[in-house]
């Protein structure tokens, strides 16, 4: 298990831990190392959705919340510096006919099937950067990777070893897991970024391309680079370990090239994890304005994304997820997670501040270590967007593996 978790953050993270985990490492003539690793996981998922057209059902054979990953690496020492450059491919497994999304997603090309093509197992290049290890034990990052604000709060989710909430049953990519259900979307994004030297407390903080804002198409100058930042402080004491953490970022946005209207985003997220023997824990929440609610700046909701129909207010959005997990035998974990997301309206001339999108989820599941390797994993989870009876629901049914190298 822990070589697995140290691949997982190395492929997620881009962090050393991916040459203690590696499936291949050569050393090179001239001092470097090349590292290849990643891993392949593949899913059967039945989703019973109750739309409001009535029920609806559908199996797929799918990459689950982590996409298989081929990562590459080489690092090297020169003038007291570890220097190294990483590429990490993420593809996925299945080819979805896209007219047959029920839940989220909806068909394209005007309804008609794209046929003649492979289009849902396509390559996605997730990771390309370098890296600069400082004399001091910090590092400078800069290229495409995960982002700092929320990454832990999707680390440390145990649907990151499954599947969680699917969304559009035979949607392409990778499935949501708790991704608009209890934290917003990292995404992967081009990045400068400092942290401090690993221990006990680290600190990150870093300079992204900045994001324009769905939701009326207007906000889309963007003069000066996002910021985000990360905080985490681990402790251990006997077969008891703590870790805290808490992010940030701030963002602004103009709706003209000159003068005009700015539009300012930020967030905030907090989290702790409790290791107690054989029992984990972990709780994490978020708040934002202007920064959506599932996919960071993005509308995947439909109700029209972080910028309320004002035109010039921000909309707040808030979520989190509580986990439970629970050691039942030397290779086997059993977890319980509820998590929610909600957006709100926020349009000061009318006081309108009513939520208009509310997801939650529940998931069970069982994740079996039965190779040092390989991973199976069987998890179940109910989807549900809005409050009542009458809204729309889903139930999701998976079993799969997971082999990392």
């Amino acid at each position: 298990m822990k070589r697995l978790t140290l691949l997982l953050l190395g492929l997620a993270l881009g962090v050393s831990a991916t040459a203690n985990a590696q499936g291949l490492t050569m050393q090179m003539s001239n001092g470097w190392t090349f590292t290849f690793a990643g891993n392949v996981n593949v899913f059967w998922v039945f989703s019973k959705a109750n739309v409001n057209a009535g029920d609806a059902s559908n199996s797929n054979i799918r990459t689950g919340l982590l996409p298989t990953f081929a990562t590459f690496e080489a690092k090297g020492k020169e003038g007291g510096l570890t220097l190294g450059v990483h590429f990490g491919f993420a593809p996925q497994i299945q080819n979805p006919d896209q007219c047959h999304d029920n839940f989220i997603l909806t068909c394209t090309n005007g309804g008609a099937p794209n046929l003649g093509t492979q289009a849902g197992a396509q390559i996605d290049m997730r990771q390309v950067y370098l890296t600069i290890g400082l004399k001091d034990g910090s590092q400078i990052l800069a290229g495409r990777e995960l982002g700092l604000f929320g990454r832990q709060n999707i680390l440390q989710d145990m649907t990151l070893f499954g599947v969680g909430a699917v969304g559009g049953a035979q949607a392409g990519g990778t499935t949501l897991g708790r991704i608009g259900y209890g934290y917003i979307y990292p995404n992967f994004n081009a990045q400068l970024t400092y942290s401090t030297k690993p221990g006990q407390a680290q600190l990150s903080i870093g300079l992204f391309q900045p994001s324009t804002i769905a939701g009326n198409g207007t906000f889309t100058f963007t003069t000066v680079p996002r910021v985000e930042a990360e905080f985490t402080y681990n402790q251990k004491s006997g077969k008891t370990r703590y870790m805290v953490w808490a992010g940030g970022l701030w963002q602004t946005t103009k709706d003209a090239a000159t003068g005009g209207t700015s539009l300012s985003s930020f967030g905030g997220t907090v989290g702790v994890k409790a290791e107690l023997s054989d029992l984990s824990v972990v709780v994490t929440g978020y708040i934002g304005k202007g920064i959506g609610t599932v996919l960071m700046f993005g509308d995947a909701t439909g109700v029209g994304g972080g910028v309320a129909g004002s035109g010039v207010d921000a909309r707040p959005s808030d979520g989190g997820y509580a986990q439970v997990m629970y050691k039942v035998g030397p290779k086997t974990n059993v977890g319980a997670s509820w998590g929610f997301s909600r957006l709100k309206n926020d349009q000061t001339g009318d006081g309108n501040t009513a939520v208009i999108a509310n997801w939650a989820s529940y998931t069970v599941g069982i994740y079996h270590q039965w190779t040092r390797s390989l991973k199976l994993v069987f998890e179940g989870t109910r989807e549900e967007q809005g409050a009542g009876g009458g809204a729309p629901a889903q139930v999701d049914v998976s079993g799969g593996f997971m082999l990392f190298f």
